[in-house]
Protein backbone atom coordinates (compact mmCIF):
# COMPACT_ATOMS: atom_id res chain seq x y z
CA UNK A 1 0.00 0.00 0.00
CA UNK A 2 1.87 3.07 -1.17
CA UNK A 3 1.89 6.31 1.42
CA UNK A 4 0.15 9.39 0.79
CA UNK A 5 2.81 12.43 -0.50
CA UNK A 6 3.65 14.74 1.68
CA UNK A 7 1.33 17.77 1.49
CA UNK A 8 3.30 20.22 3.79
CA UNK A 9 6.92 20.37 5.09
CA UNK A 10 7.83 22.38 8.70
CA UNK A 11 11.03 24.38 7.86
CA UNK A 12 13.33 25.20 10.98
CA UNK A 13 15.94 27.67 10.07
CA UNK A 14 17.66 31.04 11.47
CA UNK A 15 15.81 34.44 11.69
CA UNK A 16 20.08 35.51 10.65
CA UNK A 17 21.30 35.54 7.59
CA UNK A 18 24.50 33.70 8.88
CA UNK A 19 28.11 34.33 7.64
CA UNK A 20 28.11 32.73 4.09
CA UNK A 21 25.97 33.29 1.39
CA UNK A 22 24.89 29.94 0.14
CA UNK A 23 22.84 29.50 3.56
CA UNK A 24 20.59 32.67 2.34
CA UNK A 25 20.23 30.98 -1.13
CA UNK A 26 19.83 27.74 0.38
CA UNK A 27 16.62 28.70 1.98
CA UNK A 28 15.01 30.54 -0.58
CA UNK A 29 15.93 27.60 -3.10
CA UNK A 30 14.49 25.16 -0.35
CA UNK A 31 11.14 27.27 -0.53
CA UNK A 32 11.08 27.11 -4.25
CA UNK A 33 11.80 23.93 -5.01
CA UNK A 34 9.24 22.46 -2.34
CA UNK A 35 6.35 24.63 -3.81
CA UNK A 36 7.64 23.41 -7.45
CA UNK A 37 6.79 20.13 -5.76
CA UNK A 38 3.33 20.87 -4.54
CA UNK A 39 4.49 20.83 -1.27
CA UNK A 40 3.07 23.35 1.25
CA UNK A 41 5.80 25.13 3.75
CA UNK A 42 5.04 25.23 7.74
CA UNK A 43 7.80 27.76 9.61
CA UNK A 44 8.43 30.05 12.06
CA UNK A 45 6.72 32.91 9.85
CA UNK A 46 9.17 35.99 9.80
CA UNK A 47 10.24 38.23 7.15
CA UNK A 48 14.19 38.22 7.93
CA UNK A 49 17.18 36.39 7.64
CA UNK A 50 16.59 32.89 6.22
CA UNK A 51 13.01 32.50 7.33
CA UNK A 52 12.44 35.20 5.21
CA UNK A 53 14.34 33.66 2.12
CA UNK A 54 12.12 30.43 2.71
CA UNK A 55 8.74 31.90 2.74
CA UNK A 56 9.68 34.62 0.20
CA UNK A 57 11.28 32.08 -2.45
CA UNK A 58 8.16 29.56 -1.59
CA UNK A 59 5.61 32.77 -2.49
CA UNK A 60 7.68 33.26 -5.30
CA UNK A 61 6.70 29.89 -6.89
CA UNK A 62 3.62 29.99 -6.04
CA UNK A 63 3.49 27.34 -2.68
CA UNK A 64 1.66 27.54 0.20
CA UNK A 65 3.53 29.52 3.15
CA UNK A 66 2.14 28.72 6.33
CA UNK A 67 3.70 30.92 9.70
CA UNK A 68 3.30 30.06 13.18
CA UNK A 69 4.94 32.61 15.33
CA UNK A 70 4.46 33.98 19.50
CA UNK A 71 3.04 36.97 19.97
CA UNK A 72 6.18 37.82 21.49
CA UNK A 73 8.22 37.17 18.57
CA UNK A 74 5.96 39.00 16.56
CA UNK A 75 7.94 42.56 16.59
CA UNK A 76 11.49 41.18 17.12
CA UNK A 77 11.75 38.77 14.39
CA UNK A 78 9.62 40.86 12.00
CA UNK A 79 6.35 38.74 11.10
CA UNK A 80 5.83 37.91 7.28
CA UNK A 81 3.07 39.62 6.00
CA UNK A 82 2.59 37.85 2.94
CA UNK A 83 2.00 34.41 3.75
CA UNK A 84 -0.91 32.18 3.00
CA UNK A 85 -1.40 31.84 6.26
CA UNK A 86 0.13 33.40 9.66
CA UNK A 87 -0.93 32.29 13.12
CA UNK A 88 0.28 34.18 16.15
CA UNK A 89 0.29 31.82 19.36
CA UNK A 90 1.14 32.63 23.22
CA UNK A 91 4.09 30.05 23.77
CA UNK A 92 7.29 28.43 22.32
CA UNK A 93 5.77 25.37 22.79
CA UNK A 94 2.46 25.90 21.61
CA UNK A 95 4.55 26.87 18.17
CA UNK A 96 6.37 24.09 17.87
CA UNK A 97 3.23 21.51 19.08
CA UNK A 98 1.16 23.24 15.98
CA UNK A 99 3.84 23.20 13.46
CA UNK A 100 4.39 19.50 14.44
CA UNK A 101 0.38 19.15 13.98
CA UNK A 102 -0.21 20.57 10.71
CA UNK A 103 2.97 19.02 8.48
CA UNK A 104 4.50 15.75 7.61
CA UNK A 105 8.13 15.76 7.66
CA UNK A 106 10.49 18.43 9.09
CA UNK A 107 13.55 19.40 7.37
CA UNK A 108 15.97 22.04 9.37
CA UNK A 109 18.40 24.49 7.41
CA UNK A 110 21.44 26.45 9.43
CA UNK A 111 20.15 27.96 12.47
CA UNK A 112 20.85 28.78 16.03
CA UNK A 113 20.10 27.79 19.29
CA UNK A 114 15.81 28.29 18.23
CA UNK A 115 16.49 25.94 15.59
CA UNK A 116 18.76 23.30 17.57
CA UNK A 117 15.85 23.16 19.90
CA UNK A 118 12.97 22.55 17.27
CA UNK A 119 15.02 19.86 16.33
CA UNK A 120 16.02 17.92 19.00
CA UNK A 121 12.42 18.40 20.16
CA UNK A 122 11.06 17.00 17.44
CA UNK A 123 14.03 13.88 17.57
CA UNK A 124 12.92 13.42 21.22
CA UNK A 125 8.95 13.37 20.58
CA UNK A 126 9.81 11.02 17.75
CA UNK A 127 12.13 9.01 20.32
CA UNK A 128 9.30 8.51 22.40
CA UNK A 129 6.32 7.79 20.05
CA UNK A 130 4.76 10.81 20.27
CA UNK A 131 4.83 12.72 16.92
CA UNK A 132 6.44 10.47 14.19
CA UNK A 133 7.54 11.75 11.41
CA UNK A 134 10.79 12.17 9.09
CA UNK A 135 12.84 14.64 10.27
CA UNK A 136 16.16 15.47 8.26
CA UNK A 137 19.52 18.13 7.91
CA UNK A 138 19.72 19.93 5.07
CA UNK A 139 23.50 21.03 4.79
CA UNK A 140 24.94 23.59 3.59
CA UNK A 141 28.50 24.35 3.54
CA UNK A 142 29.35 21.80 5.99
CA UNK A 143 26.99 23.31 8.62
CA UNK A 144 25.54 20.23 10.47
CA UNK A 145 28.56 18.04 10.06
CA UNK A 146 29.93 18.47 14.21
CA UNK A 147 26.30 18.22 15.17
CA UNK A 148 25.80 14.49 13.28
CA UNK A 149 29.36 13.56 14.73
CA UNK A 150 28.51 14.31 18.11
CA UNK A 151 25.34 12.38 17.97
CA UNK A 152 27.51 9.57 16.65
CA UNK A 153 29.69 9.63 19.51
CA UNK A 154 26.49 9.79 21.51
CA UNK A 155 25.54 6.36 19.62
CA UNK A 156 29.11 4.76 20.26
CA UNK A 157 29.01 5.59 23.71
CA UNK A 158 25.55 4.12 24.16
CA UNK A 159 23.50 7.00 25.05
CA UNK A 160 21.63 6.52 21.70
CA UNK A 161 20.37 3.32 20.55
CA UNK A 162 21.11 2.64 16.86
CA UNK A 163 17.83 3.01 16.12
CA UNK A 164 17.23 6.19 17.40
CA UNK A 165 19.74 7.73 15.86
CA UNK A 166 18.57 6.92 12.63
CA UNK A 167 15.84 9.10 13.58
CA UNK A 168 17.79 11.95 12.19
CA UNK A 169 18.62 11.83 8.26
CA UNK A 170 20.77 14.11 6.47
CA UNK A 171 21.54 14.37 2.98
CA UNK A 172 22.99 17.91 0.91
CA UNK A 173 20.20 18.12 -1.69
CA UNK A 174 16.53 18.33 -1.11
CA UNK A 175 15.70 15.16 -3.73
CA UNK A 176 17.82 12.94 -1.71
CA UNK A 177 16.64 13.93 1.36
CA UNK A 178 12.86 13.04 0.38
CA UNK A 179 14.27 10.13 -1.32
CA UNK A 180 15.30 9.10 2.68
CA UNK A 181 12.18 10.45 3.69
CA UNK A 182 10.05 7.74 1.67
CA UNK A 183 12.28 4.81 3.25
CA UNK A 184 11.99 6.27 6.11
CA UNK A 185 8.28 5.93 6.30
CA UNK A 186 8.08 2.43 4.64
CA UNK A 187 10.83 1.10 7.31
CA UNK A 188 9.44 -1.61 9.64
CA UNK A 189 11.01 0.70 12.80
CA UNK A 190 8.82 3.32 11.79
CA UNK A 191 5.90 0.69 12.81
CA UNK A 192 7.81 -0.12 15.91
CA UNK A 193 8.33 3.76 16.98
CA UNK A 194 4.65 4.52 15.96
CA UNK A 195 3.46 1.70 17.59
CA UNK A 196 5.51 2.61 21.16
CA UNK A 197 7.47 -0.90 21.44
CA UNK A 198 10.89 0.95 20.75
CA UNK A 199 10.30 3.61 23.35
CA UNK A 200 14.12 3.23 25.35
CA UNK A 201 16.43 6.51 25.82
Amino acid sequence: MSLPPFRRIAVFCGSSTGSHPRFLAAASALGRDLAARGIGVVYGGAAVGCMGALADGALGAGGEVIGVLTRGLAEREIAHTRLTSLELVDTMHVRKARMAAISDAVIALPGGYGTFDEVFEAMTWSQLGIDRKPIGLLDAEGYWTPLLSMLDASASAGFLQPYNRALLQSAETLDELLERFKSDRQSPLADAHATGRELRA
